[in-house]
């Protein structure tokens, strides 16, 4: 299989524009039934044992032994979950254009683990409060998801977490251009994930995935934590 690329490839690929590049065949997985999509699920599904297996096209990137190579930058975010009339719904940033890293990608809030973190969870917790204004009271965590490493050496571990009544939204305008939710069932159908591949000047290849929703084209790493997290709520069903 090709190897991964993630957003920030894009400095070093000329006239890169991730929302046309070629779309491979992938396999077809079943959906999701409702029950899944619901918090008491979801809950329910990281107190107990799940035996699941992430992404099989990225399985080099999620290994223990490739998470923490010399020089990788240790990072964490948070896949902010919603209750909504509608359904739940997950939070997502738009970051700034003129940023270093990731620039104008959509992601979920997070970013560097700082030495006075006590852990990931501290680290995305503090991150969403300074980037969308969201306090710490206002998040329950359920869970914690595998570490995944990307191309640009940032270790990103993903924590699940329940926005609570009572919450507001105050983005930082220096990192994040706009905030907004997609509905957890879109995110979950895998008829919507999209894996292209990505032909270099020399000739080698990268894949990723995608998954689009009204004019938001989602991508790179926060696209393999979205398919990731299927495979583990389709999992925890199997188990039950």
């Amino acid at each position: 299989m090709s190897d991964r690329i993630s957003s920030s490839d894009t400095a070093r690929i000329a006239g890169f524009d991730p929302a046309t590049q070629p779309v491979l065949g992938c396999e077809a997985l079943p959906g999701l039934p409702a029950e899944c999509l619901r918090l008491d699920y979801i809950r329910d599904a990281f107190q107990r044992p799940v035996h699941w297996q992430v992404e099989p096209l990225f399985t080099e990137s999620f290994s223990p032994a490739v998470v923490g190579p010399s020089g990788a930058r240790q990072a964490a975010v948070l896949m902010p979950l919603v209750q909504r009339d509608q359904g739940l719904h997950v939070v997502f940033t738009r970051r700034a254009e003129h940023l270093h890293d990731h620039a104008g990608q959509i992601s979920f809030p997070g970013g560097r683990i700082e030495a006075s973190d006590r852990d990931p969870i501290a680290a995305a917790l503090r991150e969403t409060r300074e980037e969308i204004g969201i306090d710490r009271q206002f998040v329950r965590v359920i869970g914690v998801q595998p570490s995944f490493l990307t191309s640009t050496h940032f270790v990103m571990t993903p924590i699940i977490g329940e926005l609570l009544p009572g919450f507001t939204i105050q983005s930082d305008g220096q990192e994040v251009a706009e905030v907004f939710e997609v509905p957890l069932g879109i995110l979950m159908d895998p008829a919507q994930h999209r894996l292209h591949e990505l032909r270099l000047p020399d000739g080698a290849a990268r894949c990723y995935f995608s998954i689009t929703w009204q004019s938001y084209f989602i991508w790179g790493a926060t696209a393999v934590l979205i398919r990731n997290f299927y495979h583990y709520l389709a999992a925890a069903r199997l188990g039950q």
